[in-house]
């Protein structure tokens, strides 16, 4: 009863953290909003200031709800592939399915020089880079469940990943390497990431895309506490572990697929907060990680996001690095301080 008012309270802190959270991340910025004008745009009212309400509707809102997209998929995702590979630093990256996006992506952008110039202004576009991403990651999502059909072993499939990554990883720096200094800089703003640049039209698909990915993580729960065990276990308790494997990396690849193909790939994310999730709430019950690992990485992606524009700077500085900078700390940290308790 006690663990159970435990995490009732826990809950609601992380909720009502959560709306402090998106309403600072709406309110700061190179424009500093009160967040009494923020809560009256959010609630539908007019604000004072019609600048303020174009600011928020526009811009902000939409990335603030792409951050807690962003958030929420990058979390669920690494809490599926550490459960499944049994491996604390399993990320959500792990299978190789955003170096098969930046791969998409590079052939895109390094690759639109050798078109014409109305195929070559439709590659670069937005559309087309979002769309060379997802062919990559699906590209490398296919391989992967090839290879899985014949494959038995959880940990070897782990290794494939892996392989594709370094694969992919390889020929991304070929085509780097001869590509020009234009189409170099662009391939590196992408890879920094960015959360301002969807439409609420890609944000839309993105919503989706997401809440799938969620459903099919959702159905997952009772077979990440059994896989948690151990495959023998898990199929002692008759679970069928090839369907499962299956429904596990598809609902990866919704997720981290879909998140690098719109905001590009953002680190540490969905590495540090299934952590953070175990130690806060002190379970392995996936039932309750599911939940509180979609609060704490909304949270944390908002509060990267909120880093980044921070009021006073006349720009803005690359997720990626922000969420590399904040996330690196609290991996090592968690690692330390659970050697300490051994």
């Amino acid at each position: 009863m006690k663990s159970k008012n435990r995490n009732t309270f826990l809950f609601s802190a992380l909720l009502l953290l959560l709306l402090l959270t998106l309403a600072l991340n709406i309110s700061l910025g190179q424009v500093n909003i009160p967040l009494k004008e923020v809560f009256k745009s959010l609630t539908g009212l007019s604000s004072s200031k019609e600048t303020w309400e174009y600011i928020i509707v526009n811009f902000r809102l939409p990335k603030a709800i792409t951050a807690i997209l962003v958030g929420i998929g990058l979390s669920i995702s690494g809490l599926l592939m550490q459960t499944l590979f049994r491996n604390p630093l399993a990320g959500p990256y792990v299978l190789g399915l955003s170096s098969g996006s930046s791969l998409g992506v590079a052939l895109a952008i390094l690759g639109a020089g050798f078109l014409p110039d109305f195929l070559s202004s439709i590659v670069l576009s937005s559309y087309g880079i979002i769309l060379a991403s997802c062919l990559g990651s699906f590209l490398v999502l296919l391989l992967i469940l090839i290879v899985s059909v014949k494959i038995r072993d959880t940990a070897t499939i782990l290794i494939v990943g892996l392989m594709f990554s370094s694969f992919t990883g390889s020929i991304v720096s070929v085509l780097t390497y001869f590509s020009s200094a234009e189409q170099l800089q662009k391939f590196t703003f992408w890879n920094m990431g960015n959360l301002g640049n969807l439409s609420w039209q890609n944000i839309l698909i993105l919503t989706i895309v997401v809440v799938l990915g969620l459903l099919l993580s959702l159905v997952s729960v009772k077979s990440l506490d059994a896989l948690l065990l151990g495959e023998n276990y898990a199929k002692s308790m008759g679970l069928n572990i090839k369907k499962s494997r299956y429904i596990i990396i598809i609902a990866t690849s919704l997720l981290a697929g879909s998140i690098t193909a719109f905001a590009g790939p953002i680190a540490f994310i969905g590495l540090a907060v299934p952590h953070l999730a175990k130690l806060i709430f002190q379970t392995s019950n996936h039932k309750i990680l599911f939940w509180s690992t979609i609060l704490i990485g909304a949270i944390l992606m908002l509060f990267c996001d909120m880093i980044s524009q921070m009021p006073g700077l006349e720009f803005t500085l690359p997720i990626n690095a922000i969420t590399s900078i904040i996330g690196a700390p609290i991996v090592i940290w968690l690692i330390v301080r659970k050697r300490s308790l051994v």
